[in-house]
């Protein structure tokens, strides 16, 4: 049994009537998926940690708010709920992470030793549609959500460089004010206009609402989210869907929400710095391609790189005022932290596609493999202090807010979706319950 699994087993044995361990599906590569269950309630939540692979705070997490349900009976008991916990959905791209999760925690350290796959290997997107899903860590994260329907799903994410946020597929009013105190209490920046969500609805600061989804090309659907997701698949149930962003690294610009007085000259030049540096990387992985054999940790590595190249033009174009106009939906208003998180994010694409790139040359002895040191140093420098100012956030407080971001959220859907219609749907909007958790 993994670590994970094993501390929720001690944690099975010490409480065994209000805690529950079952195995619900097992992985590509046969590690094996864990639910924990706190509680007997009628109304579940089912709380996903590990959906992306370099993204690893979601365990603690998921193992804090267990501790909280099992401390708390107001959590469980007096709103009759169960807490479901699926500790983490990719096991096996977390275990490509390991070179960089026992620290030390340096950007450099982690860009070296990251991986998450490629976007048709992510077990939260469906592609094809739910009937189509190929993964079986997919398949077995539909069929929790279809047994549990849930009153509410909360999808633990990271963000390596920036500020937390979080995204919902329906508004839960107060959501924005909770998470400001949250925040400022951890001394964790809020991202206040997240490139991911650039042209989502603000439903308040640091809180977006996730748009259906469309059908469109990969690119769009990698960056926008576009494509049928496990995050809308619930929504049949009543279910409201709730992607917690906690961040590794803080920026404290991100959270400027003063209007942008440069924003075309800063546009600009990320928009050209990312079309060059890209074009850099894929010269770098034309040099490397003749050399390399088809195993499955190359084709891992490959799809993810090659999707990296995929996108950074689209956004680069997207981005830049001077084919903005020419797009089919136009920028946005700026404010300053707007600009910071689009040149976090120029970088962040840059530095993961090089990290991976740096895999792919020492796997296969290329001499690419200095090259790409060299410019992982620079880059990063682009984070450190005479550029962003990223600070690392110790892991116990990456955890803690994220836990009370999760409680937060809810309380609130308790309150506003706490009640199920005849036919099985939440009835979303009419208050229904006494708040039972303060920040």
């Amino acid at each position: 049994m993994d670590e994970l699994g094993a501390r929720a087993a001690a944690l099975v044995t010490r409480r065994p009537g209000d805690a529950r361990l079952r195995r619900i599906g097992t992985s590509r590569a046969g590690a094996p998926l864990w639910l924990l269950s706190i509680g007997h309630g009628s109304r579940n939540v089912l709380v996903v940690a590990g959906p992306h692979a370099n993204e690893p705070v979601g365990g603690a997490t998921a193992l804090n708010l267990a501790e909280r349900a099992l401390a708390d009976p107001r959590l469980t008991e007096g709103a009759d709920a169960t807490w479901n916990l699926l500790l983490c959905l990719d096991p096996d791209g977390s275990r490509r992470n390991e070179g960089w999760l026992g620290g030390p925690y340096t950007l450099g350290r982690y860009f070296r030793n990251f991986f998450r796959p490629g976007f048709l290997e992510q077990p939260e997107w469906l592609p094809d549609g739910a009937a189509a899903a190929a993964l079986p860590e997919t398949r077995a994260l539909l069929a929790v959500q279809d047994e549990l329907r849930p009153l509410l799903q909360c999808s633990l994410h990271g963000v390596d460089v920036g500020g937390g946020f979080a995204e919902l597929t329906c508004d839960l009013p107060g959501l924005a004010p909770r998470l400001a105190r949250i925040a400022a209490r951890l001394g964790i920046p809020r991202e206040l206009g997240a490139y991911d969500a650039l042209y989502w609805p603000v439903l308040g600061p640091a809180v977006y609402r996730i748009p259906p989804p469309h059908r469109g090309d990969l690119a769009a659907a990698i960056t926008e989210a576009a494509v049928e997701s496990t995050w809308f698949h619930p929504h049949r149930h009543g279910t409201v869907t709730a992607v917690v962003e906690a961040p590794m690294w803080g920026v404290a610009a991100v959270e400027d929400a003063a209007p942008a007085t440069d924003r075309e000259p800063v546009l600009r030049t990320v928009s050209h710095a990312l079309r060059r540096d890209t074009r850099l990387l894929d010269g770098i992985l034309g040099r490397l391609r003749p050399r390399l054999a088809p195993t499955p940790d190359t084709a891992a590595l490959l799809a993810a790189i090659d999707d990296y190249l995929l996108v950074c033009p689209g956004l680069a174009d997207a981005w830049d005022p001077d084919r903005a106009a020419s797009q089919a939906r136009p920028l946005p208003p700026f404010t300053n932290g707007h600009l910071a998180a689009l040149r976090i994010a120029w970088r962040r694409l840059t530095l993961r596609t090089a990290g991976l790139l740096h895999r792919l040359a020492l796997s296969v002895g290329h001499d690419a493999a200095a090259e790409l040191d060299r410019l992982i140093d620079t880059w990063c420098a682009d984070y450190g202090p005479d550029g962003c100012r990223a600070r690392w956030i110790p892991v116990a407080r990456q955890a803690e807010y994220q836990t009370r971001v999760v409680l937060g959220t809810f309380e609130l859907a308790l309150r506003y979706g706490g009640v199920r219609s005849r036919s099985g749907e939440s009835d979303w909007g009419r208050e229904t319950a006494v708040p039972m958790h303060r920040e």
